[in-house]
């Protein structure tokens, strides 16, 4: 009885409250983006570390923020999929998630002075920037979750720019090439993202948002959503075919059988429970595809 206590009370409502499935949408930019930046030079590892703390910090406090302000809206209750759930099913005060989203912020402002400090204070636009469209997320009175925006947002941030930021840290410059192998990323969070869309368009529509899966109906959403993997595989092969990275990079297609369940499944089911493990096949899409160029980029550099 103990231990189902401690399962719902302790350590792991905090965690789950961080969403752990969604923080490799951090880690892979990063990791990514470094590995882009080795190729003009050796690698600072503190300021990567810090990157990669930071970029964590700031996915886990969008993701209480949501938390937060799903709550405060009533979209989310104790039988809501896919949500941390310390509020609506573990008791947690509303205000003391929102505190831990701020301090999560402070803690990644403290770390970018550090990033700051050592490259360029430019970063500091980009990455309030940053911070302020995380909260815009799903706070403020016209919160971007709610509307057709929401994939191209995230995907824009916590994709394509987190990885123009990490090599920026690295290089002091942004390549044309940098951004060309960030678009993947971009559009694999968007994914994310339209996947989270595409299980939750029920409760979200009773909830008056107008996200693109709404928009669009969920048999068109799913169609997009695949659309983001074929083109996210797609221009890496023609980035091979053009001399923009080696063929190293076509490790990426290990990961295609990750995606094409993930499409199978939301094509078979339509239940938020049953089409979980679909949001697992994306977020763990973006993870691998990032990992794998990351990897490509980096055995092409030694060979």
């Amino acid at each position: 009885m103990q231990h189902t206590i401690e399962s719902t009370t302790g350590w792991r409502v905090w965690w789950q409250l961080t969403r752990p499935h969604t923080l490799t949408a951090a880690f892979a930019p990063v990791f990514l983006g470094t590995m882009i930046a080795l190729q003009y030079g050796a690698i600072h590892f503190p300021l990567f570390l810090a990157m990669l703390t930071a970029s964590l910090f700031l996915q886990m406090a969008t993701n209480m923020f949501n938390e937060y302000y799903d709550f405060k809206r009533g979209l989310d209750d104790e039988h809501s999929i896919g949500i941390g759930g310390t509020i609506v099913r573990n008791g947690v005060k509303p205000k003391t998630v929102l505190n831990l989203a701020l301090l999560l912020y402070g803690l990644s402002v403290l770390l970018g002075i550090y990033i700051c400090m050592q490259t360029s204070w430019v970063l500091a636009v980009v990455g309030s920037i940053a911070m302020l469209i995380g909260y815009l997320y799903t706070g403020g009175p016209y919160p971007i979750a709610y509307t057709p925006f929401g994939e191209l947002v995230s995907g824009f941030v916590m994709g394509m720019l987190l990885i123009l930021i990490a090599f920026f840290i690295q290089t002091g410059t942004i390549t044309g090439n940098a951004i060309l192998l960030s678009v993947p990323s971009m559009l694999l969070v968007a994914a994310i993202m339209m996947a989270n869309n595409i299980r939750d368009i029920v409760g979200d529509t009773k909830g008056g948002r107008k996200t693109l899966a709404i928009l669009t109906g969920r048999s068109n959403a799913v169609t997009i959503l695949a659309s983001f993997f074929i083109v996210s595989y797609v221009w890496i092969i023609v980035l091979v075919l053009t001399g923009h990275v080696s063929a190293w990079a076509l490790l990426v297609l290990l990961s295609i059988p990750k995606p094409l369940h993930a499409i199978k499944t939301f094509r078979q089911y339509e239940q938020p429970i049953h089409v979980m493990p679909a949001m697992k096949d994306t977020g763990v899409t973006n993870t691998l595809f990032g990992f794998l160029l990351g990897i490509g980029i980096l055995i092409a550099h030694f060979i």
